[in-house]
């Protein structure tokens, strides 16, 4: 149990990094958000391609995906977080 809560905060780190690296702007969030950014990014990744794919019985509905998809939904967490800060901070 303990190596998987580390694992997904490592995997969570990359994604989150690489998120931010792909993102233009500036984004002012810490560490700590950004390992949140990719651990929601691995969910909504396992969402998604649970949508897309199909069925996995023993993942269910909302699950962690791998790297590749962690990151893909990282970035797309941080697209919608980074349209939702600028347009409040716009008004």
């Amino acid at each position: 149990m303990l190596w998987t809560i580390i694992g997904l905060i490592v995997v969570g780190l990359i994604a989150g990094l690489i998120a931010r690296a792909v993102i233009p702007g500036r984004q002012s969030i810490g560490i700590l958000l950004t390992i949140v950014l990719g651990i929601v990014g691995s969910f909504v990744g396992g969402f998604l391609g649970f949508v897309i794919f199909g069925h996995d019985p023993n993942g269910g509905f909302l699950q962690p995906s791998g790297i590749i998809g962690s990151i893909i939904g990282a970035i797309i967490v941080l697209g919608i977080y980074v349209a939702v800060t600028r347009r409040r901070i716009t008004r």
